[in-house]
């Protein structure tokens, strides 16, 4: 059985700390799933699909690395794509308290799901895709903080 993991956000936009966790799993996993979560009530600062394309785009070298969007619960999506983990990246203790309940929920409507949580490398711990947005709102310097690979991409939108 394909070991399969979803790695669920918004990702909007992506940043150096998600790349950073789905490569330290890769090695962990046959195959990661990054599961941009599609939230109604929110409006992106990316579209859905501008995400999907600068992660693939980030990812397209990676074979074990696939890119989608959904909507639902999250565990629906796992259970659709007959995942058993969900990935998740720890910056702080704060995230921490905020994950630990979703993940506890998610195991109650899932028991087969186990949440694998990564901690941040240090240095990308301050770094968040809503202070990414923030710099991007007043046409800042984001390439500390985002993929090299769509440095580019992201500063033309």
């Amino acid at each position: 059985m394909k070991k399969i993991a979803v790695f669920p956000g918004s990702f909007d936009p992506i940043t150096v700390g998600h790349e950073a966790i789905v490569r330290r799993a890769i090695s962990l996993f046959d195959h990661i799933i990054v599961a941009i979560g599609h939230n109604s009530v929110k409006k992106g600062f990316f579209s859905e699909q501008e995400r999907k394309t600068m992660l693939s785009k980030v990812f397209e070298n990676d074979k074990t690395v696939s890119v989608e969007i959904y909507e639902g619960l999250t565990v629906d999506f796992c259970k659709q794509k007959k995942s058993k983990y969900i990935l998740r990246g720890l910056r702080t203790g704060v995230d921490f308290e905020y994950e630990s309940p979703i993940g506890q929920i998610n195991k109650v409507l899932y028991p087969e799901i186990e949440t694998i949580y990564l901690l941040t490398l240090p240095e990308h711990s301050a770094i968040s895709s809503s202070i990414v947005r923030e710099i991007l709102k007043y046409k800042g310097d984001v390439s500390k903080f985002v993929p090299k690979t769509i440095i580019k991409d992201i500063q033309l939108i």
